[in-house]
Order: structure tokens, then C-alpha cells, then sequence
């Protein structure tokens, strides 16, 4: 194909009626003052969307306009490309087609751009365009550090060799930043942010260290090394997160904070002593582009509406449950971010903090020093707040402390680790607190789990097994014949999986008067059973169902969280 020729952005979309000359003039202006990118201005001032200026550049070029959200990319061919030049051009070599290569670039109209990926790739180039939220989600999909981290691993261990390791060099050593150590964990760091890792695993096995991502909720091995690097990695974490480095015998916890790619990544470290060495589980709370709505979790309408009805009350409890994991802050902060206006005083007691919201006064739980959250929430409460966030009730006392406030014209809002919404009641009175207090103070429970979403990029249908079958027959009876089953078969964005990103599951119990009434008495039966029908089919195993009708996940995935609970 011929070099392409540079044309203006804003005149072939004004050409197209996709964008009027008022538009364009204040965009213009707007660049002018800024520098920034033509195009970028556009989509960001709500003219034009990225598919939009797609579509018009390739109609105004005559070449192909590719969705990669749909193009099973070929991780080889894009690494003809190297990923410095990718990233800087926004640009993909997809395709060898023998003398040329289909490379999709976002901005095809760049003549030195496609001069410099020609002389790159030392062959023909035929250009197609793609958008740049793909690119760029691609490129960190596919340039993974595995290879750099493997070598780093080896380069450690002839760097340690068979001495034994200097702990007080290492600790003060000035040229620590290029140390292979650092190297090292900074590449891990940077490979589990560009995958969407959740925690990282270093964990010591016979004869070799292996490193695991958990990456949407699934354990992911990224590599493994020599067990004798092990020691050493250990060390340096625990000297970012001033833990005791001396001590290998006690399991000790602490947080630091990374930089990768000009964001900031708060990591939450738990160090255990097993048979081979210490294993090291890090968690990543990275806060950058996490947006906290209520209405973007993935929580139906209904449940929605009488959620966001039953926050606003001016006082009571409200809990919510599930395991570790299941998105419990996230949603409690999506509720705080919806309630946080100046009028509000509003006080969180955390362990640890992993939201930071502007205008919100947050206490970080310290036992080291006595601080827990009874202490710090009691203290709390004399701060004249109107919403007060516990992150856990942990025990009687933080439980009986809160109710109390609920019970004293304060919005509480907590989590506890229950299997669903019915049984948190009965789980508040286990744990010592009064049913009164249970009774006249809980206002509603939210139950929650993850799962996962069928990657949109290779979900095709299938016929679902006997057992699938027969599972979907109890939960929809004669419509289970009529449905269409999904699932993921496997593709470059989802690395094979057929799984990619995950949504909540969600039921919700409100405590109402026939609720309450039944909770004042002894008969749990009772209770569960007013409670089962205040609930009225909404239960966490009806919406995993609801997700597998609308083609959003698989059967599997249903069945395997339903297990978890019975309704």
C-alpha cells in the first residue's frame, strides 16, 4: 500500500457532519492553550467518540477500521514490534501476511511514525486503523515482563552466588536502585499492574520460588526461580514495610507504596514462616481510575433503589457481608462517595485505609499500639459525626459499640464475614449482642460475591453439560430449554481463559417490622422464614442465575458461587 497522506483531523470530521466548525474552532483554541492532541480534545469534550474518528479516518483513507475487541491478536507478531516504539506511536503489528505486515496504528495519518515502524519492521506496512483505549489495553495485555523477570531472577542469583547475603549492606547499600533485587520486585510490580493483578504470591517450595498473580480472583503462575533468591526477597520487602527483619519465626504484617507507570500503588504485605522459607502474600490497592458509583458494580435496579433509599435514612446499621475478596469496601465506599457532601461529617475506622476519599476523615487501626477499632471508634464517636464506616465488626465490642451508635441518631455503615443476608442477624446475636439491639437498630443487609464475566471478545454459545443442564431445570424450570448458553472459548484478550473482568452477585435484606418482629423472638425458624420472604426470590443464587440468562457469565461460574450458599 502507498504512504499514506497527512490529513487534517478536524476538517475530514467536519467534512463527515460528525463534528460542526463551532466545535472545531473551541477545540482548536482549546489546543492551542494546552498543546495537547487534536483528537483526544474532541473525545473528551463529548464531540466525537474514539469509534467515531476511527470510522472517519478509515473511510477518508480507504483502509480498514479494526475492533480489536473482536480480533484474536497474535502475541508474536505483536512483539515484531517493540514495545517502546508500540507505546509511543500507538501502534500493533497484527498480521503477517508474507511481505507485509497489517499494522493498526490509532493516529494513521503520522508519516513519521509510519516511516519509523517500516524501518523497524524492515517490510512492507499496510495500515489499519484502531482505537487507542485498545492499543493501549493491548499492549499491556502482551508486552508482559515475564521474560525481564526471569532474567532479573537468574541475574540474582549469580549475584548472590553461594555467600550468604549481607543484610546490613543491602539495607544501606547507596546503588540500591540498581541492584537486581530492585529490579527485580519493581518488574513484578509493574507485570501485576499491567495484568490487573489483585495480590502477588511469592512462595518458597522445594528446590525452587514460585510467583503467582491473582488476577480476577484466580491464581495465575508468572514464574519461578531459584530457592536461594528467596531470602533475599523477603529482606527487601520487609525493609520497605518496616517490618522486623530479624525476626523469620512469626508471621508479621505491614503496607508500603510502589510507583508504576506514574501511579500510585498501596500494598498491604503479610509475611508467613513455612517449611522452605518465608512466603510473602502481597495485596495491590491501586486507586487510580477506580470509579466509586453504586450504579457501576454491577447491583440490579431493585436492590439498587432500595439500597440507596435506605442509606440516606438519618441513622441505623448497615451491614455487608461476604468473604474475603467478594468487594465489601468497594461498595461501602461506593456509598460513601455517594453521601460525602459538606453538610456531613462523616468518620471511617479502617484496617487498613484502602480508599482515600477527599472530605472524609479516616482513622487507621493500629494494635501495635492498642489502637483497635472499639478504641478508635469510640473515640469516633465523640467527634460529632453523622455516618461513621467500622471496616469490620470484629468482635462483641465493636459490634455493641456501633448498634449503639445506630441506636443514638448515627448512619453506621460495616462489614461482617457471613455466607448470606439471613444469617447476619442470627450471626450479630452469636457474637453477644442483644436482640433488642439487633432488632432496633439493623436496618438492612447487603450480601455480595464476585464472578466472572465471559470475556466479550470470544463469547460464542454452547451447549451446556447434563449436569448444567439439569442444574439450570431446578433453578428455571421449563424455561431452561428455551435459553441461549454462552461462555468464553479462549483468545488473546483473556489469555485463554474465556473470562475477563468480574461483577457483583448481590441480595438484600431489609429489616421491616414483620422482620424485626420475627428477630425479637427465640424461634430462628421463624425469623428465617419472615426473612426469606422479604426477600422475595432476590437472593444472591437468582441474580448469578439472572447473569447467565443475559449471556454475561457462564453456567459453571453460577453453579460454583451458588455452592457457596443455599437460599
Amino acid at each position: 500500500m502507498a504512504r499514506p497522506e497527512k490529513v487534517r483531523l478536524g476538517e475530514i470530521l467536519v467534512q463527515q457532519k460528525l463534528l460542526s466548525e463551532e466545535q472545531l474552532g473551541l477545540a482548536l483554541a482549546e489546543q492551542k492553550r494546552s498543546g495537547r492532541k487534536l483528537g483526544r480534545l474532541f473525545i473528551e469534550s463529548g464531540y466525537v467518540t474514539e469509534e467515531q474518528i476511527a470510522g472517519a479516518l478509515a473511510r477518508q483513507l480507504d483502509i480498514p477500521y479494526l475492533n480489536l475487541k473482536f480480533y484474536n491478536i497474535n502475541p508474536d507478531v505483536v512483539r515484531l514490534l517493540p514495545e517502546t516504539q508500540a507505546r509511543r506511536f500507538r501502534a500493533l503489528a497484527l498480521e503477517d501476511r508474507g511481505a507485509a505486515l497489517l499494522v493498526g496504528m490509532s493516529d494513521p495519518t503520522d508519516l513519521f511514525a509510519y516511516d519509523e515502524i517500516s524501518r523497524i519492521l524492515k517490510k512492507t506496512v499496510q495500515l489499519a486503523v484502531v482505537n487507542e483505549t485498545e492499543v493501549l489495553g493491548a499492549i499491556d495485555r502482551i508486552y508482559r515482563r515475564t521474560d525481564d523477570i526471569t532474567d532479573l531472577a537468574r541475574e540474582l542469583e549469580q549475584d548472590l552466588g553461594d555467600v550468604s547475603v549481607d543484610f546490613g549492606a543491602l539495607a544501606v547499600n547507596p546503588n540500591l536502585e540498581e541492584a537486581p533485587i530492585v529490579k527485580l520486585l519493581q518488574s513484578v510490580f509493574d507485570d501485576a499492574a499491567q495484568v490487573g493483578a489483585s495480590d502477588i504470591h511469592i512462595e518458597p517450595q522445594e528446590g525452587r520460588l514460585q510467583i503467582r498473580f491473582r488476577i480476577d480472583g484466580v491464581l495465575h503462575l508468572q514464574t519461578e526461580a531459584d530457592i536461594k533468591i528467596a531470602p533475599a526477597l523477603a529482606l527487601r520487602l520487609k525493609l520497605m514495610s518496616d517490618l522486623d527483619i530479624s525476626e523469620k519465626r512469626l508471621p508479621q504484617d505491614g503496607r508500603f507504596a510502589v510507583r508504576v507507570k506514574q501511579q500510585r500503588i498501596d500494598v498491604r504485605i503479610s509475611t508467613m514462616p513455612t517449611q522452605y522459607g518465608e512466603s510473602v502474600v502481597m495485596r495491590l490497592l491501586n486507586q487510580a481510575g477506580t470509579t466509586l458509583r453504586l450504579d457501576a458494580i454491577g447491583m440490579p435496579k431493585p436492590i439498587l433503589d432500595k439500597f440507596r433509599a435506605i442509606i440516606q435514612r438519618p441513622n441505623g446499621l448497615v451491614l455487608v457481608t461476604g468473604p474475603t475478596g467478594s468487594g465489601k469496601t468497594t461498595t461501602l465506599y461506593c456509598a460513601l462517595a455517594e453521601l460525602n457532601s459538606v453538610e456531613k461529617k462523616l468518620i471511617t475506622v479502617e484496617d487498613p485505609i484502602e480508599y482515600r476519599l477527599r472530605g472524609i476523615n479516616q482513622v487507621q487501626v493500629n494494635d501495635k499500639i492498642d489502637l483497635d477499632f472499639a478504641r478508635v471508634l469510640r473515640s469516633a464517636l465523640r467527634q460529632d459525626p453523622d455516618i461513621v464506616l467500622v471496616g469490620e465488626m470484629r468482635d462483641q465490642e465493636t459490634a455493641q459499640i456501633g448498634l449503639r451508635a445506630a441506636m443514638t441518631g448515627h448512619l453506621v455503615l460495616s462489614t461482617l464475614h457471613t455466607n448470606d443476608a439471613l444469617g447476619t442477624p442470627l450471626r450479630l446475636m452469636d457474637m453477644g449482642v442483644p436482640r433488642y439491639m439487633v432488632g432496633s437498630s439493623l436496618q438492612a443487609v447487603l450480601a455480595q460475591r464476585l464472578v466472572r464475566v465471559i470475556c466479550e471478545s470470544c463469547t460464542t454459545p454452547y451447549e451446556p453439560s447434563p449436569t448444567e443442564t439439569e442444574w439450570l431445570r431446578l433453578e428455571l424450570g421449563d424455561q431452561a430449554g428455551a435459553g441461549h448458553y454462552f461462555h468464553g472459548k479462549g483468545c488473546s484478550h483473556c489469555n485463554g481463559m474465556g473470562y475477563r473482568g468480574r461483577t457483583g452477585v448481590y441480595e438484600l435484606l431489609e429489616m421491616t417490622s414483620a422482620v424485626v418482629d420475627a428477630a425479637n423472638h427465640h424461634d430462628a425458624n421463624a425469623f428465617l422464614k419472615a426473612a426469606a420472604a422479604q426477600m422475595a426470590g432476590n437472593t444472591l443464587r437468582r441474580h448469578a442465575v439472572q447473569l447467565v440468562v443475559q449471556g454475561r457469565t457462564t453456567v459453571a461460574e453460577a453453579m460454583r458461587i451458588s455452592n457457596q450458599f443455599e437460599d
